[in-house]
C-alpha cells in the first residue's frame, strides 16, 4: 500500500494496525474504540482513514487541546459522541507545600502499578492538584490502587469535566531554516547549542521523538514530530514549508514554555 512510503519503518506496525481497526469495522459493521493516541500516531489514523466514504471516525481526549486522543472507528451510519470515547476525569489533592510533584512522578506511579501509557491521556498538576484523563475501563482499578505518589498520599475521585484544569502550557513558534531535517541539526536549532553538544546529548539517550528515545544523530524529522531533551523541555517540528535556492529546509517549530 502507497501510504507505508509516507512514514519509517517502525511506525509501519502501527499503520497495520490501524487498517485492521478499518477493515475489522468495516466487515463487522462494529465501531472499535482505541487507546489513548500521541499526535504522531493521530496523524497516521488520518492519513490511514483518508476520506473512505463507508467509515467514519473521531478523535477525542476530553477538550479540544488535548494531545493524546482516543480514536473512534464507526459505520457512516453511526453518530459518535463524545461518551462513546469513555473518558474519565479524576483529580486528587496532595499538600503542595510538603511535597513538590512534577508530570514525570505523576507518570512514574501509574507504571509502577502496571497501568499501560495507552491507557492515561493528558496528566495536569498545578497549585496543588492532579487531574487525568483516563480510560474509563481503568477508572476504578485507580481509584483503589494509586493511593500514593513520592511521599505524599493522594485520593483519586471523579469530576466532571466542566471542572477540567486547563493546562499553563504555551508553545513559542519560531521560522528559521536548516542545513537538513537531521535529529541532530533541529534539536541544535531549537535549543541553541552546537551540533556536536546535541548529538552527545543523542547519542547520551536524552533525546526522544514521539515518546520514543532516539540515539541517531541523523535520524530524519519529518513535520508533526515532538522532540523531548532531557531537563530542556518539549518542542515540535510543525511543518517543513519549503527549500530556499540554496536547499535549505524553511522550517516553523515551536518550543513548550
Amino acid at each position: 500500500m502507497d501510504i507505508y512510503q509516507h512514514f519509517r519503518k517502525e511506525e509501519h506496525s502501527f499503520i497495520d494496525q490501524v487498517i485492521s481497526w478499518r477493515e475489522d469495522v468495516a466487515l463487522k459493521y462494529q465501531r472499535r474504540l482505541s487507546d489513548f493516541l500521541d499526535p504522531r500516531e493521530q496523524m497516521i489514523v488520518k492519513a490511514v482513514m483518508g476520506n473512505d466514504a463507508d467509515l467514519i471516525y473521531q478523535l477525542e481526549g476530553g477538550a479540544e487541546d488535548s494531545e493524546r486522543k482516543r480514536a473512534v472507528i464507526a459505520p457512516d451510519y453511526e453518530q459518535i459522541d463524545k461518551e462513546d470515547f469513555q473518558l474519565t476525569l479524576l483529580q486528587a489533592d496532595y499538600p503542595v507545600k510538603f511535597v513538590a510533584l512534577e508530570h514525570r512522578d505523576v507518570l512514574g506511579a501509574f507504571m509502577s502499578l502496571g497501568i499501560r501509557r495507552e491507557k492515561i491521556g493528558d496528566v495536569v498538576v498545578k497549585d496543588g492538584t492532579i487531574q487525568l484523563t483516563a480510560a474509563s475501563e481503568i477508572s476504578d482499578y485507580i481509584k483503589m490502587n494509586l493511593t500514593g505518589i513520592k511521599r505524599s498520599t493522594v485520593e483519586f475521585k471523579d469530576v466532571p469535566w466542566t471542572e477540567r484544569i486547563a493546562s499553563d502550557e504555551t508553545w513559542t513558534k519560531k521560522e528559521t531554516t536548516v542545513s537538513s531535517l537531521r535529529l541532530d541539526v533541529i534539536v541544535k536549532e531549537i535549543y541553541g547549542m552546537s551540533r556536536k553538544k546535541a548529538g552527545l546529548f543523542i547519542e547520551g539517550g536524552h533525546v526522544k521523538v514521539n515518546f520514543r528515545t532516539v540515539e541517531d544523530g541523523a535520524f530524519s524529522l519529518e513535520a508533526g514530530d515532538l522532540i523531548s531533551l532531557k531537563g530542556k523541555g518539549r518542542s515540535r517540528l510543525d511543518e517543513v514549508t519549503g527549500q530556499t535556492k540554496k536547499e535549505k529546509y524553511k522550517i516553523i517549530t515551536a518550543r513548550l514554555n
